[in-house]
């Protein structure tokens, strides 16, 4: 599977029924090349979901929710 653009909440929803029956907790992240590229998205990213930033590879940014960089138990 492959996708474009931001995990934003239908896709977020999406894929959290595609994986229903994973053992797994699931942890949403998108990637973008740059900032720049990533402020055209803001507004769409869904909340409780992590983005990366290749130009800043060693951090992330979390979409505020209950955890930080983890599974959420549903």
């Amino acid at each position: 599977m492959t996708s474009h653009g931001p995990v934003n909440p239908k896709r977020r929803n999406e894929l959290k029924r595609l994986f229903k029956d994973s053992k797994a907790g699931l942890v949403f992240v998108t990637a973008f090349l740059d900032r720049r590229t990533m402020t055209k998205y803001l507004g769409d990213i869904s909340w409780e979901t992590e983005v990366w930033v290749a130009d800043a590879p060693t951090h992330l940014i979390h979409f505020n929710g209950e955890r930080f960089l983890g599974p959420y138990e549903e």
